[in-house]
This record gives C-alpha cells, sequence and structure tokens, in this order.
C-alpha cells in the first residue's frame, strides 16, 4: 500500500477545569497513543499533539466553585493533567494549552482570514441577558427544565440527563446561574459560521467518500445532522475569559470556544516546531499528510463538520479518518463528574502506580483493561472485578506466565543462555508455532491501520497463549529426563529441549515487539530482562524468529505483573460508593445559598425514589471509642463505633482528613444496615456519612449536642 508522507494524530483537548477520569483516557487518548507508537516503531513521520482546553464557560464556572479565579483553575489543572497522562505512558510530542499566547495569536489570525474572505456572516438576534448581573448569559449560565425528558437542572447547552443537545431558547422556565433570575432577551451582535453553504459538501465528503472507512457510528451521527439540515452557528460569543475577537465593534466578544479549540491543534503543532526546529505547515497544508483525530462521541459534530469546514475555507488539509468512540460506563451506571461516579486518573495513580503496589507496570494493566472493553462501536462498561479478572486471568496467568516459565526453564535447562536451534529436528509443532509468530504480525498490523485496537490486542495476547499450548505440548522438564549414563539429558533429548527453548525465546521477543504499542512498560521491561536495546521494539523486528542470539545470556526471571487481591477491589469499590454518598449528603447538609453559590457546586439531584426506598436505609448515631490507621493504606482508618446496642468496626476512607485522635468520642452518622465488606482484610460493616465542602474537605454529619449511641436518624 501507498504510505503516507506524514501523520498528525490529535486527541480531543481536554477541558482544564477538574481532575479527569478513565472514561476521558479510554475515549481520545489511549487508543491515540496505541496508534501513534505502533506508527513511530515503523520510523513512520508522525506527530502526536494534545494540550488543554482553556476557554469556555467551564473554566470561569469551575473557578467560582472554587472561589478563584479562571487563570488560577487553568494553572492549577494544566499541569496536574499533563502529569496524569504521562504516568498512564500517554506519550504527546507536545501538551500545549489554548492560553498561549501562540493559540491566540493562531487563532485570531484563523478568524481573520475567514472573515476578510467573506466566509463569515454578522448577525444580530436577541440572547437571553441577566440585568442584575449585566451580562449576556453563556448557554453553560442558563439552566432550566428539558424540553426532551423533563429534567429540570438541563443547561441551555446540553441535558445531562438525557444527552439531547440544547439551545438556551429550547429551555422550560429558564434561569441565570448568576442570580438566579429569569434573565430577558437584548439584542446582540454575532459572528456566524454558516454551515448551510457547506453541506453538499459535506454529504458528499463524509456520507460518499469516507461512507465506508470511517466507523459506522460516526457516519450515522453525521448523516443524521446533515439529514436535519445544517444552520448558520455563532463563533462568538459576550464574554470576558477567552480569545478577543479581531474584528470592528467586537468590544466585550470573544472566540466561542468550539470555534478556537480545534485550532489548538495547530497552535500546538506550530509550538512542537518552534521546538524542534521542524516546519510545522507541511503536516496541515501538505495532502500528503494523514491527519487523524481521535475524540469521544460528544465531540463529533465539531470534528466531522464544523472543524472540517473551517479547515476547507482556511487552506488545510481535512482529516483523513475520525476514529470516535462511544462512551465507558462504570458498574452499571453513566460516568459523571457532577455525581462523583467516575474513576479519576489521578485515584488510579495514587492506589496503584507506587513501588509499593506495583509501579508503572500497574499503568499498563490499566491500559491492558481499557483496550479490552474499549467502547469502539458500542458502549461499554468498566467494573472492578473485569479488571481485577484482566489482569490476573490474562495478564498474570497466561502472557505473564509464559514470559515467565520460558526464562525459569531456560536457566534450569540451558544454564541461562538462549539454545541453538537444530533444523534437522524440527517438528511439525515446532514448524506450526514459528508460523504462528510470523503470521501474528500481519494480523495486528492489519487491525492496528484499521482502528481496531481491542482486536489487535486479543491477537497478541493469543500469541502468547499458542506459545503456552506448545510448552505444555512439548514438555521440556519431562524431555530433560530421558538421560545418558552421565546423568544428563541424552542428544535427542537435549535438542528436543533446545528448539523448544529457543523457539518459546524468540516468541517471547516478538511479544515484546508486538505488546509495546499497548503495554509500553512492559515491553520495555522485557527489554530489560532480555538484555537488548530498545530498538528491538522496532515493528520490523515482528515476525521474525532470529531476534535473540543463540549463546546471549538472559536475565534471571522477574514477573511481570502481580496479582490484584481481592482486599483492593473491595476497597475500590466502597471508595467509589463511599464518594458518591458523601456528595449527596453534602448536598443535603448545606444551609441554603442563593443559586450563584449554589450551581456550580452541587451534584445533579439524582431521580426520584418514593418514601419505600429511603426507608430501607437505616440510620443511626454512633459514637467513635477508637481509632487507628489500616497498614499500608494510607487514606483508610480502622474505627470502632459503638451504636449502642453493639460495637462495630468500620473501615473508612478519611485518614486523609482526619488524624485517629482527634476524632475519638466525635459523634457520627452511620448507615447500620449495608452489607458487609473486606477491605485491606478487615471487615467492615456499615458507612460513615460524610459532608464535602467546597474545597474537598470532609466533614461528619453529626447531631447537635449529645445524642444516646443507636438512636435512629430519619
Amino acid at each position: 500500500m501507498n504510505l503516507p508522507k506524514r501523520y498528525l494524530i490529535t486527541s480531543a483537548l481536554p477541558y482544564a477545569n477538574g481532575l479527569k477520569h478513565i472514561g476521558h483516557l479510554a475515549g481520545a487518548y489511549l487508543p491515540a497513543d496505541i496508534y501513534v507508537r505502533y506508527l513511530k516503531a515503523q520510523k513512520r513521520d508522525v506527530v502526536y499533539v494534545c494540550g488543554s482546553d482553556e476557554h469556555g464557560t467551564a473554566i470561569p464556572i469551575q473557578a467560582t466553585a472554587e472561589g478563584t479565579t479562571a487563570q488560577a483553575i487553568i494553572d492549577k489543572y494544566h499541569p496536574i493533567m499533563a502529569q496524569n497522562f504521562k504516568d498512564l505512558g500517554i506519550d504527546f510530542d507536545i501538551y500545549h494549552r489554548t492560553s498561549d499566547p501562540l493559540h491566540h495569536e493562531t487563532a485570531r489570525e484563523f478568524f481573520t482570514k475567514l472573515n476578510d474572505n467573506g466566509n463569515l456572516e454578522i448577525k444580530e438576534s436577541e440572547q437571553y441577558f441577566d440585568e442584575q448581573a449585566n451580562t449576556f448569559l453563556a448557554d453553560r449560565y442558563i439552566k432550566g427544565t428539558c424540553p426532551n425528558c423533563a429534567y429540570e437542572n438541563a443547561y441551555g447547552d446540553q441535558c445531562e440527563r438525557c444527552g439531547k443537545s440544547l439551545s438556551p431558547d429550547e429551555l422550560i422556565n429558564p434561569v441565570s446561574t448568576l442570580s438566579g433570575n429569569t434573565p430577558i432577551k437584548k439584542a446582540t451582535k454575532h459572528w456566524y459560521l454558516p454551515l448551510d453553504r457547506h453541506e453538499d459538501f459535506l454529504r458528499n465528503w463524509i456520507l460518499k467518500e469516507h461512507a465506508n472507512d470511517w466507523r459506522s457510528t460516526v457516519v450515522g451521527q453525521c448523516k443524521s445532522w446533515i439529514d436535519g439540515g445544517l444552520q448558520a452557528r455563532a463563533v462568538t460569543r459576550d464574554l470576558d475569559w477567552g480569545v478577543k475577537v479581531p474584528a470592528k465593534d467586537a468590544e466585550g466578544k470573544v472566540l466561542y470556544v468550539w470555534f478556537d479549540a480545534p485550532i489548538g491543534y495547530i497552535s500546538a503543532t506550530k509550538q512542537w516546531a518552534l521546538n524542534t526546529g521542524k516546519d510545522w505547515r507541511p503536516y496541515w497544508e501538505d495532502k500528503e499528510t494523514k491527519l487523524v483525530h481521535f475524540i469521544g462521541k460528544d465531540n463529533i459534530v465539531f470534528h466531522c463538520l464544523i472543524f472540517p469546514v473551517m479547515l476547507k475555507l482556511h487552506g488545510n488539509i481535512l482529516p483523513d479518518n475520525v476514529p470516535s468512540n462511544e462512551f465507558m460506563n462504570l458498574e452499571g451506571d453513566k460516568m459523571s463528574t457532577s455525581r462523583n461516579w467516575k474513576i479519576e486518573m489521578q485515584d488510579y495513580i495514587d492506589d496503584f502506580i507506587n513501588k509499593e503496589n506495583g509501579g508503572s507496570q500497574m499503568a499498563d494493566v490499566l491500559r491492558y483493561y481499557l483496550t479490552l472493553i474499549a467502547p469502539e462501536t458500542k458502549d461499554s462498561e468498566f467494573t472492578w472485578q473485569g479488571f481485577q479478572d484482566a489482569n490476573n486471568s490474562e495478564l498474570v496467568s497466561i502472557f505473564g506466565n509464559y514470559v515467565n516459565r520460558c526464562f525459569v526453564l531456560m536457566h534450569k535447562l540451558c544454564k541461562g543462555k538462549v539454545p541453538p536451534l537444530h533444523a534437522e529436528a524440527l517438528t511439525d509443532l515446532d514448524k506450526a508455532t514459528m508460523a504462528e509468530i510470523q503470521g501474528t504480525k500481519e494480523k495486528v498490523e492489519n487491525l492496528l491501520e484499521q482502528y481496531k485496537f481491542r482486536d489487535a490486542l486479543f491477537e497478541v495476547i493469543n500469541l502468547s497463549r499458542i506459545g503456552n499450548q506448545y510448552m505444555q505440548k512439548k514438555e521440556p522438564w519431562i524431555v530433560a529426563k530421558q538421560t545418558a549414563e552421565n546423568g544428563q539429558p541424552t542428544a535427542e533429548a537435549q535438542q528436543s529441549i533446545d528448539n523448544t527453548l529457543h523457539i518459546c525465546l524468540q516468541l517471547c521477543a516478538n511479544l515484546a515487539v508486538l505488546i509495546n504499542p499497548f503495554l509500553p512498560f512492559t515491553a520495555r521491561k522485557m527489554c530489560y530482562l532480555m538484555k537488548v536495546v530498545d530498538k528491538m521494539l522496532d515493528w520490523d523486528n515482528a515476525g521474525k524468529l532470529k531476534l535473540l542470539s543463540v549463546g546471549y545470556t538472559l536475565r534471571a526471571p522477574e514477573l511481570l505483573f502481580r496479582k490484584i487481591e481481592d482486599s483492593e477491589i473491595a476497597y475500590q469499590l466502597e471508595k467509589l460508593k463511599s464518594a458518591i454518598v458523601s456528595r449527596e449528603a453534602a448536598v443535603v447538609s448545606k444551609e441554603p445559598v442563593t443559586m450563584e453559590e449554589n450551581s456550580p457546586k452541587f451534584a445533579d439531584v439524582k431521580s426520584e425514589i418514593v418514601f419505600d426506598d429511603f426507608a430501607k436505609i437505616d440510620l443511626r448515631v454512633g459514637t467513635i471509642v477508637s481509632a487507628e490507621k489500616v497498614e499500608k493504606a494510607d487514606k483508610l482508618l480502622k474505627l470502632s463505633v459503638d451504636l449502642g446496642f453493639e460495637t462495630r468496626t468500620i473501615v473508612s476512607g478519611i485518614a486523609l482528613h482526619f488524624k485517629p485522635e482527634d476524632i475519638v468520642g466525635k459523634q457520627v452518622t452511620v448507615v447500620v444496615n449495608l452489607a458487609p465488606r473486606k477491605m485491606r482484610g478487615i471487615e467492615s460493616n456499615g458507612m460513615i456519612l460524610m459532608a464535602e465542602d467546597a474545597n474537598g474537605k470532609l466533614h461528619f454529619i453529626n447531631p447537635e449536642g449529645e445524642i444516646n449511641a443507636g438512636a435512629g436518624v430519619s
């Protein structure tokens, strides 16, 4: 096939308004990183760009929630997100930020060119205005009832319950989140991108040219938008945070974030070029460049319809593909930052990626499981039990076990050296296994080129499965018992042992090459054990049967992965449930406040329940009689709680907020009929209710004055 001259790969720019969860990682970053690592292993010219999206209403809203400034918010979260990605092996060529002056310059130039060429329209329209706050209201500063599902806290751009995209005009009973007042309509002027002018282009480009090579879910969503009739979309907003509009009579206006953010791919490429002494232009202007956007499905309309029109008008190349992933759910429910139903990347890093728990290899465990359940064509679900099973039953028992057995037997039966291959003694099974090694490269390669990362990973793991089966059939440890008079294996037996372990070790080396795009830390650990440099991971080496030289001494075996214990999974499940309970408790425990204070800080109200549902929860007053830290668990305290009728042991994830000696004697509210659960080997019999303030600090929900332990809470 004719390969592109160069590649430009992008991942959707994450908002720098808070920590990102593993659903984000699975959607736009991990698949892109796998693809880029594969391309780089082939020595192709590829640049992978991303960066923080630091404009839009999400930033000042978070600033209000944290009682600080928008600049402070982006300065806080940008470096955290960059480090999170690095810790999990996401290897950008540059992780830029849209607050950078180079980006502002690039975005203004882009707007000016389109505006000067007559590609934008100026329209005056009536938009919502908050008289008390004296400001026009962006979509996220308006709430109301969703016309689709009747959810009363839908935003002006989207309902977070049903997922429907909205405009502020569609909301029933809209109110300003700044003052709580009903906004008025007031005339304002804005610049618009007339998408309706480009409907024929989009229909031909997407529905004809890319109908067969783009994912059907992407083409289907685009078709729905096009068939519904495209409308002009505003590219400016009445805000004071963002890229200032470079035009006359544009005072107090900034570029709308959906227009500004994707231009961040271009400004990031410019900065990369400055950093490396390269020319950025061919990556955006040369048709021999292959541009690929990795996104989640909520970004399809921007990357497949709007941004391509912008690129076409500006004279840039168009994306060759937009591999969009569906959503990843969590333990039977949709991941939600607002409801605290999520696993943040930072939390995973804190709990698993440290020296005690396995270090960087645990980053690969998460990468493995997220790829295994990747939502490539439909929504998928992360469960902690599935995570444990994938690690213990596949990475440990199949892949890791195979590599470890090879090294153990090589040291035991071949003096720690790569044995020779005796061609005259090769069996049909030997030849078939060698053919599997050679054939797996083509299978994995074809799947990666089609962005089928889940299937490609299966083929790699399947090769280790084939290796295990081959070794089990050859039984070199049994063959070694066929000894001559001197007690050593017979010549025929030694040839069989040599051939078996030679092939097994060459298969190991191939596994390192093939697994590298998926599990880069593991691939490098395997190179260390084989005493080879990382250059062996070049893709050209996949399928070769002479990667390890005969007579070469290899290191002693080390386990690639560790087993994940039941107690660790129980702890994660408890933490997940405790987080959402704490969030809900924080909502109900606060004093009434104005909508300005309330709107950005509170979780959305959960779906309605009846009294009988609530009556199932048994809440009692308890008194903490002793508290101590749980060994090897920084976040856990073991509490003895007097409930009046009995004293119970409760394990609670509050050690980062309270010293054990400071809480003895405190009265707390306890869920006493929660099913027991083991955490770090300790059976926990109940849950302490907590409230979380705006700074993330936990507080006990306790009664006023002294109340007898065991008293009911209703």
